[in-house]
């Protein structure tokens, strides 16, 4: 890993470039500022922990818990929000309080995001895994949209595991591949990433060079 930013949904819009509609996810990276620096001596790895987000209105000294604000304070850098390790190729070359902001990409890069999807509740088998329902004339009842026979009852006499059944759906850490940087605004720490990214509005996000960048 080269890159790593941590960012908030802002939400979806659009640019044009050469006549065409091109559908992007705005999302606000950074400025994040280097709070912790792991090394292979220390810690067995070398990584880097940013900070994302500041605390407005109230004291922040009152919204951070006691172990947070020592971490803080001893590396004498502002409480964030949220914090995120990045084990990057040239940790070595960064310090503690270095900011890191949106020109860390620049356009044209293919990156990964990653954020928690939307939280749905509970669904049934048609939204949750996207199953057929039944007929719903000639006496089919009230259960057209269930999820139908389970199995036998003799044998095995129970449900397997890994049966798409109802239940809990969304609020999953997902991953979206190879999306591409398509603008950025340096001075609003903004990044217009071509397609969706996953999380609702104002939802915190990861951004990485691809993996599987072809």
């Amino acid at each position: 890993m080269k890159k790593g930013l941590i960012g908030k949904k802002i939400g979806m819009t659009q640019v044009f470039e050469d006549g065409k509609a091109i559908p992007v996810t705005v999302i606000e990276a950074g400025p994040c500022v280097v709070v912790q620096k792991k090394t292979l001596e220390n810690d067995g790895y070398n990584a880097i922990q940013l900070g994302f987000g500041d605390y407005t209105g109230k004291d922040p000294s009152r919204l951070v818990n006691k172990p947070r604000q020592g971490h803080f304070n001893k590396n004498d850098v502002p409480f964030k929000r949220r914090l995120k390790e990045f084990k990057l190729e040239d940790c070595e070359s960064v310090n503690v309080g270095d900011i890191f902001k949106a020109d860390t990409f620049k356009k044209g890069d293919v990156i990964d995001v990653c954020g928690i999807s939307k939280g749905k509740g509970f669904q049934g088998t048609i939204k949750r895994h996207g199953q057929s329902r039944i007929k719903e004339t000639h006496g089919s009842g009230p259960v057209h949209r269930h999820a139908g026979s389970m199995g036998a009852c003799s044998s095995p006499s129970r449900i397997f595991k890994g049966k798409k059944m109802p239940g809990h759906m969304g609020t999953d850490r997902i991953t979206v591949q190879n999306l591409t940087v398509v603008k950025i605004d340096v001075e609003h720490n903004l990044i217009a990433i071509k397609g969706a990214v996953p999380g609702p509005n104002n939802g915190y996000v990861y951004l990485t060079d691809a993996v599987k960048a072809v």
